[in-house]
């Protein structure tokens, strides 16, 4: 079964300057779940990646995290589609902690603990950091446009961009994303990082 990791705010969810604290702040982006159900139709595997450094913020428990976690994964079944793990890193930016993306730890523990390989797997995501861990861990960066994407698509433009933005591939939503992966227009592109 292929595999599909998605950041969280800004990808599947509505994000906020002022952080995701609650399950009643949690608002699923217009197609966002309904593209997850018609991936997981397709054999695809999905799981979610996110940094939560709201919870080393003292903005929100673990206990909240997981009450939020709860039910996103059950708004995705109500759509007919599963989330298969979701991986977070609580730790601030200071903490210099290796999970935290751009780090790749915590793709890195996707890959051992899902037991696959993460080049040639699409990392959807919404922010440069999502974008550097994909790039540095040899994923298939991808910039859906919702949340943070539309900054962080001029952010790709610039000389001092961290990665090249002939690097990443950039859709206008995770349902656009998903349209096109599930048309095959993707597959070379796969294709190529498999046999790089």
């Amino acid at each position: 079964m292929k595999t599909i990791i998605l950041d969280r705010d800004g990808v599947i969810n509505e994000d906020s300057d002022a952080y995701i604290k609650s399950v009643e702040e949690w608002k699923p982006i217009p197609g966002a779940l309904e593209a997850i159900a018609r991936l997981c139709r397709n054999d695809y595997r999905i799981v979610v990646a996110t940094n939560q450094s709201g919870v080393a913020r003292g903005l929100f428990s673990i206990d909240t995290l997981n009450s939020i976690h709860h039910h996103m994964l059950k708004e995705v079944r109500n759509k007919g589609g599963m989330i298969e793990a979701i991986f977070f890193c609580p730790h601030g930016p200071d903490e210099d902690c290796q999970c935290r993306k751009p780090r790749t730890g915590m793709l890195r523990e996707i890959a051992v603990r899902m037991k696959i390989e993460t080049s040639g797997v699409p990392v959807v995501g919404d922010s440069m950091r999502d974008l550097q861990a994909a790039h540095d861990s040899g994923a298939i960066p991808v910039l859906v446009l919702t949340g943070k994407g539309r900054k962080t698509s001029r952010q790709l433009k610039k000389k001092d961009s961290p990665i090249p933005s002939s690097d990443v591939i950039q859709y206008a939503s995770l349902e656009a994303f998903a349209e096109a992966l599930l048309a095959g227009e993707l597959n070379n592109i796969i294709q190529k990082r498999l046999d790089a």
